[in-house]
């Protein structure tokens, strides 16, 4: 349960506290805790983005509230996390440089540009899901990019200087990871009005995707820092959400 706590409090704004001294161990329970987390936060998407619809919103702008509301929902920390790490690798200095650019209160050309196109990607895809009664497809989409978190944290090392990410850097196990990615195709292929094998193919595809950004961020980056994850978070979001929209 503290796990749990600590992974509302972390990756939510729902009133929950975690403990008041945090270590490792605390860090990977909240980790593999997180795609509870991602399962109340796409919940409540789902929800948002049907109260919009019924109450006659396009399907457009309500996919454009529904990301929002994830923003407000998350503090805004994962989109935050993909526009510095879009800016370090958009920089063409040694990895110190570039951690130190993802380290720096503004945005650059390459940040902005992912930002745009996450929010809009996600937007058009939560969409399409609303226009086709998928529903269920916003739940998994947002709990699929939280797995991804889990995943990113099996082996790879912590990036020097970085805080969140020398807590919970190498503290999932394979098990763990394995088990979360097993529950996600699970789910997938239970979802209705698509063929069985398409949701587990947009969860496999996605995780997948959040998986080569991770190791190329680490290779880049040398290590794990919190701003990575966020970008495995909305790359693995948007990714199932566009897969689910296919076909």
């Amino acid at each position: 349960m503290t796990g749990l706590r600590l992974a509302l409090s972390w990756l939510t704004v729902l009133p929950a506290r975690g403990p008041g001294e945090i270590d490792r161990r605390a860090a990977g329970q909240a980790i593999a805790a997180a795609p509870v987390a991602g399962l109340s936060l796409g919940a409540g998407a789902a929800a948002v983005l049907w109260a919009l619809t019924a109450a006659g919103a396009t399907s457009i702008l309500a996919g454009l509230l529904t990301v929002g509301a994830l923003a407000v929902g998350t503090r805004g920390m994962h989109l935050d996390g993909l526009a510095d790490t879009a800016d370090g690798l958009g920089c063409y200095g040694p990895p110190e440089r570039a951690r130190r650019i993802m380290k720096d209160g503004g945005i650059g050309p390459f940040g902005t540009a992912a930002l745009l196109m996450a929010v809009l990607t996600q937007a058009f895809a939560f969409a399409a899901l609303a226009d086709a009664g998928l529903w269920a497809g916003v739940l998994l989409a947002v709990t699929t990019g939280r797995i991804a978190a889990v995943i990113a944290c099996v082996r790879a090392p912590a990036a020097p200087d970085t805080g969140f990410g020398a807590l919970v850097a190498a503290t999932q196990r394979p098990l763990t990871a394995a088990l979360w990615a097993t529950a996600a195709l699970a789910a997938a292929a239970l979802l209705p009005g698509i063929a069985p094998w398409h949701g587990p193919l947009a969860v496999a595809a996605a995780l997948t995707v959040a998986a080569l950004l991770t190791q190329h961020c680490v290779r880049r980056f040398e290590g794990l820092s919190g701003d990575v994850l966020g970008a495995a978070v909305e790359s693995a979001t948007a990714t199932t959400a566009v897969l689910l929209t296919l076909g």
